[in-house]
């Protein structure tokens, strides 16, 4: 019977959980160089998880340069079975409105040049993986009952388009990205959530909406990256709660 071990893949904003009561940490080599930082066993909320950090501990790894198969093969090697990826997005959709946590169900990947599989190199024959939902239905279940129980008001489903970065997108590619049906805008969650599929790990995204994308809503202004920073430093502590909450649905 295999154990469950949830560990969560921190972005943005996780300077905030510096205070995490650290139990141990692991060192990995992987295959595929270094990860973006030490495997860190913590207490959360009571509760024992595995924290990585995307962009490294000084937050200084872009995400076109952050090592998606090291961190993933990592999480993998140690035993985690379960991960939550929190990324800061960009709302396209009204509905994913600065402030607001949405729980993504499905993607439309942007991104280019990035190593995105494991099955590339020594193989047997051609692998392929069933994408059809990119998402783990167990894990979002999961964390919509802990939202419901700390009283989160929540988005449940938004299409994640995941771009290139560093720079944030022009007007009119977020228009674009609006009539494929994006609804919210972000960076990370590819390769990541592929990955951890190519090696049968259950994963989804916690995403949580700084600003409002280029071009939308009312506001035709330039996005303020000081403003965005103050949104961060207020929703990472509602991420908090709703990590801690999911933590303990899954080890109950």
């Amino acid at each position: 019977m295999t154990v469950k071990h949830l560990a969560i893949i921190g972005g943005t904003g996780f300077a905030a959980f510096g205070d995490l009561k650290t139990i141990r940490e692991q060192h990995v080599d992987t295959p595929f160089g270094a990860c973006s930082s030490v495997l860190k066993t913590v207490e959360l909320g009571g509760e024992e998880i595995t924290l990585l950090l995307r962009h490294g501990p000084l937050h200084n790894i872009p995400p076109h340069r952050v090592n998606y198969r090291a961190n993933v093969w990592a999480l993998h090697e140690i035993g985690v079975t379960h991960i939550i990826g929190v990324a800061a997005v960009g709302g396209i959709n009204q509905a994913a409105s600065p402030k607001k946590i949405i729980l993504p169900d499905q993607i439309i990947d942007y991104t280019y040049g990035r190593k995105h599989t494991f099955f590339e190199e020594d193989l047997e024959q051609v692998a392929h993986i069933d994408f059809t939902e990119p998402f783990c239905r167990e894990l979002r279940e999961i964390v919509l009952r802990a939202s419901a129980d700390i009283g989160l008001d929540l988005l449940d489903g938004a299409i994640y388009g995941v771009t290139q970065g560093p720079r944030l997108e022009t007007a009119a590619e977020v228009k674009r990205m609006a009539n494929d049906g994006c609804d919210i805008v972000g960076m990370t969650a590819m390769p990541e959530a592929s990955l951890a599929s190519e090696l049968g790990l259950c994963y989804t995204t916690c995403a949580f909406c700084v600003n409002w994308a280029a071009g939308c809503a009312d506001s035709k202004e330039k996005i303020d990256m000081a403003e965005v920073q103050k949104t961060v430093e207020q929703e990472i502590l509602a991420i908090r709660q709703l990590l801690i909450a999911s933590a303990r649905h899954f080890n109950s």
